[in-house]
C-alpha cells in the first residue's frame, strides 16, 4: 500500500473500539482465529538493541532500547533440545532483533541451529555490527561449513539511497551496500527486506531492486517474494478492519497462510526468563504471550491486533522465507 510515514508523537485516534475482545469484533461478529497447523519456523529475538534508530520501527529498536535483552546460546539450545523432542516439521530457525549482530553470541547461536540440520535466517542491516572483524571471521566459517543453509536477509528499505536514508539516517544506504558487497564477495546467501510505503507499485519497486542487484552483481531475485520481501507498513494510527471468520471466504484467503499458523518466536524480556510469543510483530503485547515452552505455545491465536489485519491478512506478508 502507498502511504507516508506518520508522526510517532501524534495521538492515535484510529481503530477506537476495535481489537478489544479476543472472541468478537466491535460489531459482535466472531473474530477470526488461526491454528498452529504447520510449524515451519521458530524465531529468536536476539534483543532490541540496534546500532541505529529507524522511522516507524515496529519494535522500537534503538541504541538504548533493551526492553528485550540478549538471548544466549544456552537458552537457544534449550529450546532446540525441546524442539528435538516434538513431532513438528520445523525447517528453519530465524533470528531477528534489534540488530542481531549486536548480540555477541549471534554466530554461535546460528551455528547451534545449523549443526542440528536447520536452515538459518538472520535479519540484519549489514552495517557496523555485522562488519566487525570477529563477526566476519565467524560468518566466513559458517559459510564454509554450511553454505546456502545460512541466509542473511538485509534490511534495505528502498532501492534508492535517498528514500532508504530518509528512514534510517544519512549514510546508512552506503554502509548497508558496503556490507552487502562483503557478503557477495564471500559467497554468503542474501535476501532483502524492503518497505511498501513508497508511492510506487509493487512492480516498480521490484524493477528498482532488480536494477540495483544487477549493478552490484547481487545474486538476489527481485521478483521472488521470499528473496525480495516487500513488507506492508505497521502503523497503528491507520484505520484497519477487524478480521472476522467470514473474511476468509470474502478475501479468498486461508488461515494457514497467516504467519502464526507456521511460526512462533522466543523473546527474553528484561528481568524475565525467555518465553514464547505468537508473532514476531507483537513481542510486547502480553495477550500474545503463550508461555515458557514451545510445546505449550500451540493454542489458536485470535487475530486481535491491527498488525494481524494490516500486515498478515490484508498485506499478505510473512516474516519467514
Amino acid at each position: 500500500m502507498n502511504e507516508t510515514a506518520t508522526d510517532p508523537a501524534a495521538p492515535v485516534t484510529a481503530n477506537i473500539g476495535k481489537f478489544q475482545h479476543a472472541d468478537v469484533t466491535a460489531d459482535g461478529s466472531a473474530r477470526a482465529r488461526v491454528a498452529f497447523s504447520d510449524p515451519q519456523t521458530i524465531w529468536f529475538n536476539t534483543g532490541t538493541l540496534c546500532n541505529i534508530t529507524c522511522v516507524n520501527c515496529y519494535i522500537d529498536s534503538s541504541p538504548t532500547n533493551d526492553a528485550l535483552v540478549y538471548i544466549t546460546t544456552d537458552e537457544v539450545n534449550a529450546y532446540l533440545d525441546e524442539l528435538d523432542g516434538l513431532s513438528w516439521s520445523v525447517r528453519e530457525i530465524a533470528f531477528t532483533g534489534g540488530e542481531p549482530f549486536m548480540n555477541p553470541e549471534m554466530c554461535a547461536m546460528a551455528r547451534a541451529a545449523l549443526t542440528r540440520g536447520y536452515e538459518v535466517l538472520i535479519l540484519t542491516n549489514a552495517m557496523l555490527p555485522m562488519m566487525r572483524p570477529t563477526v566476519r571471521e565467524d560468518l566466513r566459517a559458517l559459510q564454509a561449513d554450511y553454505g546456502d543453509k545460512l541466509t542473511l536477509r538485509v534490511s534495505l528499505d528502498h532501492w534508492s539511497e535517498a528514500a532508504h536514508d530518509a528512514m534510517r539516517g544519512t549514510g546508512s544506504f552506503k554502509r548497508t551496500i558496503a556490507g552487502m558487497d562483503w557478503l557477495r564477495d564471500h559467497g554468503l546467501r542474501m535476501a532483502v527486506a524492503a518497505r511498501s510505503l513508497w508511492h510506487e507499485t509493487d512492480a516498480q519497486t521490484r524493477a528498482g531492486f532488480a536494477a540495483l542487484y544487477a549493478t552490484n552483481n547481487y545474486n538476489i531475485d527481485a521478483q521472488d517474494p521470499a528473496m525480495t520481501v516487500i513488507f506492508p507498513e505497521m502503523d497503528e494510527s491507520v484505520e484497519v478492519p477487524e478480521i472476522t471468520t467470514a473474511c476468509w471466504g470474502i478475501l479468498d484467503k486461508s488461515p494457514q497462510s497467516v504467519m502464526c499458523a507456521s511460526s512462533r518466536m522466543v523473546v527474553k524480556r528484561k528481568g524475565e526468563a525467555p518465553s514464547v510469543v505468537a508473532c514476531t510483530l507483537l513481542p510486547y503485547d502480553r495477550a500474545f504471550d503463550l508461555g515458557a515452552t514451545l510445546d505449550g505455545a500451540t493454542r489458536d491465536v485470535a487475530l486481535n491486533h491491527p498488525h494481524c489485519a494490516k500486515f498478515c491478512v490484508l498485506g499478505g506478508a510473512s516474516c519467514s522465507a
